[in-house]
């Protein structure tokens, strides 16, 4: 499930320096500057609301009339945000990531009792983060408890590229992970995460697929080959169609070699040639500039992309060819008015030959 991967980017380095992260990275900073930024040995406590004091339901007014009223209620306030942070001591969590806020007396008792946490956390990362450490996401802190904690190795605040980011690093067993991608400029960032997407897609394809075949062309070869055989099998019109359509898969490998800078009309009669002899494997190795065995050479594609479009290109191709009909089928307005006056002459002159 390409979900599972998130993919953060940062300009300022090498490409060389990108990395897979077997947990998640956080685009956020610790909330308050007397919390630790490293913690090693992490239980991980993930709560999917604000740690803050809640407002009623209903609408409500509260008459203060006197100092001592007003320093019981602001009093009580800090009662509750003291026991919603013990609830999260007490299950020995060190690590708190919340999707919504977190209040400045809360950070406080938090930063007391050296729990590192991190506030507004997208939702997309809370669950990737649940899948990672083992967590449980747990909407009301009092229903927290030991066994809702995820562990990671480590989880650290470090700059990347003038700002903070924090590392979820270390998990036992993460059904979701981070690429880091690295890059000089923006524009390499963007290019790189473009590549790398594209790879985690292929990847994905095989997955689901289970198969693969030579690249290089090579399957459009062997079509194409196999379409000759056959459309002398067939004789006639029809084999007209068919040898068209072999031709057309030609232009695959034809396209490759013209990339490559080769000369394709040479280098078609040698891979045709050789993927004769030596079998379905048989493609252009554009590196090379000659024909190869693709699959020694570890040149794959998955099964879905070719056949895909060869799909697309076949109804592209009937599309055409029916709205080709169409028109030729339709008269002119010219012909259609040429048509109408000599069906009325030819109407007259049958009238008089009738007389």
């Amino acid at each position: 499930d390409i979900d599972n991967i998130k993919i953060e980017k940062k300009p300022g380095e090498s490409v060389d320096e990108s990395e897979l992260i077997r947990g998640v990275v956080i685009d956020k900073e610790v909330v308050h500057p007397r919390m630790p930024r490293r913690v090693e040995n992490a239980k991980i406590a993930l709560i999917g609301d604000a740690l803050e004091v809640k407002k009623t339901e209903t609408d409500a007014k509260i008459n203060i009339t006197s100092p001592d009223q007003l320093f019981d209620f602001i009093e009580q306030e800090e009662k509750m945000l003291r026991d919603m942070v013990e609830a999260i001591a007490k299950t020995g969590a060190n690590v708190l990531f919340v999707q919504k806020g977190i209040d400045d007396l809360a950070q406080h008792y938090l930063a007391k009792h050296g729990i590192m946490a991190v506030r507004r956390v997208k939702k997309s990362d809370m669950e990737k983060l649940a899948k990672a450490t083992g967590a449980k996401i747990v909407t009301n802190v009092k229903d927290l408890t030991s066994e809702d904690l995820g562990e990671a190795e480590l989880v650290e605040q470090r700059k990347v590229a003038g700002e903070n980011m924090i590392f979820v690093e270390g998990c036992k067993n993460p059904k979701a992970v981070t690429i880091l991608i690295r890059g000089g400029t923006e524009h390499v960032v963007d290019e790189v995460e473009r590549a790398l997407e594209d790879a985690i897609k292929v990847v994905k394809d095989v997955m689901e697929d289970g198969a693969i075949l030579p690249a290089g062309g090579a399957p459009e070869i062997e079509l194409s080959i196999r379409l000759d055989e056959y459309a002398k099998q067939v004789g006639g019109k029809e084999a007209l169609a068919i040898e068209a359509f072999a031709e057309a898969l030609k232009i695959i490998p034809k396209t490759l070699a013209e990339n490559a800078g080769l000369d394709p009309v040479d280098i078609m009669v040698k891979v045709i040639s050789e993927h004769k002899n030596r079998g379905l494997g048989i493609g252009i190795d554009v590196f090379e500039g000659k024909p190869a065995d693709m699959l020694e050479k570890g040149i794959i594609a998955p099964l879905r992309v070719p056949k895909q479009a060869i799909k697309s290109a076949s109804e592209a191709a009937i599309m055409i060819l029916r709205i080709d009909d169409v028109i030729a089928a339709k008269p002119s307005k010219s012909e259609g008015g040429q048509a109408g006056g000599m069906g009325g002459m030819g109407g007259m002159g049958g009238m008089d030959m009738g007389m």
